[in-house]
């Protein structure tokens, strides 16, 4: 059995029309007092998009085979950008090195893994943050933020590892700001092209589904 990932990510201008975000799932019984019981079947949200757009070039079609060939088809995942939901903060706000918190230092630890965290006054969720775009990530402790000396971020893995002279003290908040892309893998075996015009054409639908890397 095969479940490998590719760092590569789905052609950014490939995907501009992509719909699609995160999905839950949810139990829930209708109870003879009228009330319902619910729960969830998901820790976290999975992340689901269609990838397929309006009338492209022959040569975008072709770019989009051959991405998919490559990977397998469904076998293997991949790096896609989110359209809305791609960075540590809000659309169009700039990242800082205070936006997330990831960890309390212990004066021992030194890896702490990226998390992004989505909530109101009512509630919050924490998202796990696995595919950070390489060199985008930039991390505070105690609101002082540190030099790119202090730490590595494994692009592949989403943990921060602080080197051995700047390992969090007891307690202090360690926080961090970055870009980061979506886990995914083809939801469907099969591409179809239409040829709707001269030297262009289309793919109705390109399913796409967030995996654990």
């Amino acid at each position: 059995m095969t479940s490998g990932f590719h760092e590569v990510r789905f052609p950014l201008r490939l995907s501009l029309s992509t719909s699609g975000g995160p999905v839950r799932r949810t139990d829930i019984v209708n109870l003879s007092n009228g009330r319902e019981s619910r729960n969830s079947r998901w820790r976290d949200a999975r992340r689901s998009y269609d990838a397929g757009s309006g009338l492209r070039s022959v040569a975008d079609l072709y770019e989009v085979l051959e991405f998919f060939e490559a990977r397998g088809g469904e076998l293997y995942g991949f790096r896609f950008r989110d359209p809305i939901d791609w960075t540590s903060t809000r659309p169009g706000a700039e990242i800082g090195p205070g936006d997330q918190p990831i960890g309390i230092g212990d004066g021992v630890a030194v890896a702490f893994p990226l998390a992004k965290t989505y909530g109101d006054a009512g509630a919050s969720s924490t998202r796990r943050i696995a595919k950070p775009v390489e060199n985008s990530v930039v991390v505070a402790v105690d609101g002082v933020p540190q030099p790119s000396s202090a730490f590595v971020c494994d692009p592949a893995t989403g943990i921060v590892t602080f080197a051995a002279d700047a390992v969090p003290p007891e307690g202090a908040s360690v926080t961090a700001g970055f870009l980061f892309d979506v886990p995914v893998r083809f939801a469907t075996g099969r591409i179809d092209v239409n040829l709707s015009a001269f030297n262009a054409g289309r793919i109705p639908t390109i399913p796409l589904m967030e995996i654990m890397p």
